[in-house]
């Protein structure tokens, strides 16, 4: 992880992205419950999912809701600080959190930034469409260089 921004002082970073299928909005602690029930439900499905065949993340076990916190804790501070993006994805009717983007440097020669995303098991069906359309959006309107983002 670099302490740095890697993304250039004048680039405004996106507050959101939306379709009719879901929303995306800079993850917080404000979504600690939603988003721990949400990973929690489905780690042997986020596990399954592309770009998440490295065993660390979700832990098999889950971790408290106070270390889920932490996590977004971090996440949001890397936010701010420009040296990561980490997206909820949220239902657009309900909000329910449905999922995450998660938007890092890469520590890989071979590409400028990694991208990985994940969806409840119960919501699997929008695993294509948010790789899609995240896909999308970073190569139209990010300056992040070359992707690492694995294909559904």
């Amino acid at each position: 992880m670099n302490d740095h921004a890697f993304v250039p002082d004048d680039f405004a970073v996106p507050s959101h992205l939306a379709t009719p299928q879901f929303r995306l909005e800079p993850l917080g602690p404000q979504h600690n419950a939603a988003d721990h029930a949400a990973w929690i439900s489905s780690i042997e499905h986020i596990r399954a999912t592309p770009g998440f065949p490295d065993g660390e993340w979700p832990p098999v076990g889950g971790m408290t809701l106070e270390a889920n916190l932490a996590d977004l804790v971090r996440h949001a501070n890397d936010f701010t600080q420009r040296r990561g993006f980490t997206y909820t994805v949220l239902d657009p009717d309900s909000g329910a959190v449905i999922g995450c983007v998660y938007i890092y440097p890469s520590n890989s020669e071979d590409h400028d930034t990694d991208v990985s995303s994940w969806v409840r098991a119960d919501r699997a069906e929008l695993d294509v469409p948010l790789y899609e359309a995240v896909a999308a959006w970073l190569s139209t309107h990010w300056p992040l260089g070359t992707l690492n983002y694995h294909p559904r």
